[in-house]
Formats: structure tokens, sequence, C-alpha cells
């Protein structure tokens, strides 16, 4: 395939999922559920400190990128 026609497909897709994380962080207040405030999501709050692991947020994000790079490289076949 050409060179540029590769690099204008590779642009063309990354413009979308930028415009798509775009589209998500600006309704995200919106949205039911809050990334990072999650239920499972592990909070300690001491005198002094706080501890916070977003775990079951970790696992969101891991499964839709996961999901997202396997579509990626299904449709680049």
């Amino acid at each position: 395939m050409d060179p540029l026609r590769e690099l204008g497909r590779t642009l063309l897709v990354v413009g979308v999922l930028l415009v798509l994380i775009g589209t998500f962080l600006y309704f995200g207040g919106k949205l039911p559920f809050r990334l990072g405030a999650l239920p499972g999501d592990i909070v300690h709050r001491g005198e002094h400190t706080t501890f916070y692991f977003p775990i079951v947020t970790c696992l969101v994000l891991s499964l839709g990128l996961s999901l997202l790079f396997w579509l990626f490289s299904h449709f680049r076949r």
C-alpha cells in the first residue's frame, strides 16, 4: 500500500479516537457513573493521610483499551 495512504488512514483513525475521547470527557459528568469513583475502588481515610486505589476503574479502563486495540488490529488486517 502507498505510504501516504497508510499515513492518511492512521491520522483518520487517531482523529476519530481523539474526538471520541474528547466527547467522553466533555459529557463524562452527565454519565450515571464516574471513573475514579466506581463501587469497588479502595479508599482509606486516616487521620492525616488518604490512600486511594482505583482497582475497578483500572479494570474498566483496561477492558476498554483492550477492546479498542483489538478492534483496531482487527480492521487493520
